[in-house]
């Protein structure tokens, strides 16, 4: 079946924002006020591909330079739509963790994707998802333009639509040095994906424009299949929070019985670096008591030795004992550390 051709501008004035209080009939919703200028302040991008604004606390939509008039005036009835049902949608708080989900922006997906340049340009994201909140429970909202699979020609230093009227005027001598790639390109068509913006809660739905119908013909009812949906929500929220404690729970267990294991590693190698300490104070203690007698025996065979060999050898003991140090084997015991002065357990009762 030949995909729908992008809906056209008649169909476009259809989608703008009721009149609400006397207001005028193109005023925004609050969070698209003063934005447009924002998106079309974007970074370098080649023809046939997305915006990608510098701003990025922007509502969640992503759409060509060409159909931007319109996205907003989707966006815009959209946010309406819930609004009129007393649903507040504006940007996820900062303090709450929620997180936009993975969108598709692919029409017909592909086993492949050749979006931009090289096949592998990124789509824009904003810094914080758009989110509707229906009594307490968040729905992400992203409303995206659909890509579509086309042939372009590089024809006249440029990538061009092969179907395009530029190529098809042109002669054939004029075609003789272009080429043909595939692309996925902007298609002018829109799809509304709504999701839970919590990363543990598995869910999402998808609208897109058809041939017949346009996406802004849907928003009354897609209110109403979201507010159907929100008591599953809320069920597979309360079971996300209580895996989410448990396995809290399980970790902090977890670095419980790490931290006891490392208390009492530490606490036998305390143990067993001062038992190889005390060793070697006890071989020092050998060795000093050894050298000790040596010493005291020497002193009392000088009582013998004649005067001036006596004074002579009195000199050589005395620098022997100088060269020697500390024979104090309490010294050594002073300076050996118990195992409670090199660890202190902090779990004791193990």
């Amino acid at each position: 079946m030949p995909l729908a051709r992008p809906v056209t501008p008649a169909a476009r004035s259809s989608v703008s924002s009721p009149s609400r209080d006397g207001q005028r009939k193109d005023a925004r919703h609050p969070i698209l006020r003063g934005v447009e200028p924002h998106y079309r302040k974007t970074r370098k991008i080649d023809e046939y591909e997305f915006l990608r604004p510098y701003k990025l606390l922007l509502p969640d939509i992503v759409t060509s330079e060409t159909q931007l008039p319109r996205a907003l005036d989707l966006a815009n009835a959209l946010y309406d739509a819930f609004e009129r049902k007393g649903y507040r949608v504006t940007f996820a708080p900062p303090d709450q963790p929620l997180f936009r989900a993975q969108i598709e922006e692919r029409e017909v997906p592909e086993k492949d994707r050749k979006y931009a340049r090289y096949s592998c340009g990124r789509i824009w994201a904003p810094h914080r998802p758009t989110v509707a909140y229906i009594g307490e429970v968040p729905i992400g909202l992203a409303l995206v333009e659909m890509s579509e699979r086309v042939t372009l020609r590089y024809f006249k230093g440029k990538y061009v639509r092969d179907d395009s009227a530029v190529v098809k005027a042109a002669r054939p001598h004029q075609l003789v040095h272009s080429w043909t790639t595939e692309n996925d390109v902007p298609s002018g068509r829109f799809r509304l994906v709504a999701y839970a913006p919590r990363r543990d809660v598995e869910w999402s739905a998808i609208w897109q424009e058809t041939p017949k119908r346009n996406l802004s013909s849907m928003f009354p009812r897609i209110v109403k299949e979201l507010e159907a949906v929100v008591p599953d929500l809320k069920s597979k929220t309360a079971e996300a929070e209580a895996a989410a404690i448990r396995k809290q729970r399980e970790w902090a267990e977890q670095q419980e019985r790490w931290k006891r294991e490392e208390d009492r590693r530490n606490a036998d190698k305390a143990l067993a670096q001062s038992r190889e300490q005390l060793s070697e104070v006890i071989q020092k203690w050998s060795a000093a008591m050894s050298i000790e007698s040596f010493f005291r025996e020497a002193e009392e065979r000088l009582a013998d030795v004649e005067t001036d060999r006596r004074q002579a050898l009195s000199s050589r003991l005395d620098l022997a004992r100088s060269m020697m140090g500390t024979l104090d084997p309490l010294e050594f015991l002073e300076r050996w550390v118990a195992p409670d002065e090199r660890y202190r357990r902090q779990y004791p009762d193990e």
